[in-house]
């Protein structure tokens, strides 16, 4: 029940500090001359692997990763969580910003953009710890009826905060833009340029949320001032595109 209390206050009580309408641009993994000039810059070229490492090695992975027509794929496997090619990085951290990723996913698919990532916290197995944005497919995988409250479901920000129940999910067969907003300690999380999640980290609130989550075990979770953006592997097919980033102020 404090969990559940918990969760209403954090997602009926905090004020927007701001909100951000994201321009798009027509051609996959460039830049238009507006979003340049307002500060947008390419986290991923749509060529290369040039900018990212795995998230427990200093380079990229050299399986379980490909780039075929200007998307990155995340590779089928096991669906284990970073088992197969594991996790990727951005290798430099970033602290306030605008990020925005296309993602497509495939039937039963699970996935996630992790932020605030630290890759020294866990180098044994599994993912590496930060806040995620969960990409999932809500109908057939079975995390999405764990958690509480529905916190594990797509857009949400994983095993804390759930999406707003409405959330305007395309379909699979077309690709979904996720926007993560951070200024300070004040986060947003986006769908489609409408805001799903909203929370303040490094309060008493937010560690009190943390402290009956999963990520308990691991000391000021979600508070560092900065980290990486990292893309999940969670053995399952996963398409990303579009991957540009706006350093705030």
């Amino acid at each position: 029940m404090k969990k559940i209390a918990l969760l209403f206050l954090i997602t009926t009580l905090i004020t927007p500090v701001f909100s951000q309408s994201i321009q798009k641009n027509s051609v996959p993994n460039t830049l238009s001359s507006q979003e340049q000039k307002d500060g947008w810059k390419l986290l991923w070229d749509g060529k290369t692997t040039n900018g990212w490492r795995g998230a427990k090695s200093t380079t990229f992975p050299d399986k379980g990763w490909i780039i075929e027509d200007g998307i990155l794929k995340v590779l089928k496997s096991d669906g284990g969580e970073s088992t197969n090619g594991g996790d990727i990085v951005t290798i430099q951290k970033y602290r306030n910003f605008i990020l925005s990723v296309d993602f497509k996913i495939t039937k039963g698919a699970n996935s996630g953009v992790k932020y605030f990532v630290d890759t020294e916290l866990n180098k044994g197995e599994g993912s590496s710890i930060g806040c995620e944005f969960q990409i999932l497919d809500d109908e057939r995988h079975p995390d999405a009826k764990l958690g509480v409250n529905g916190n594990r479901k797509l857009g949400s920000l994983y095993d804390l905060i759930p999406a707003k129940a409405n959330k305007p999910y395309r379909d699979k067969k077309e690709f979904n833009t996720a926007t993560i907003i951070v200024k300070g300690n004040h986060v947003e999380h986006w769908l489609n340029g409408v805001k799903i999640v909203e929370y303040e980290r490094n309060n008493q609130m937010w560690n009190a949320l943390v402290a009956y989550s999963k990520y308990h075990i691991w000391p000021n979770f979600g508070n560092a001032e900065t980290g990486h953006i990292l893309l999940q592997d969670h053995g399952d097919e996963v398409w990303f595109r579009n991957i540009k980033i706006k350093e705030l102020d």
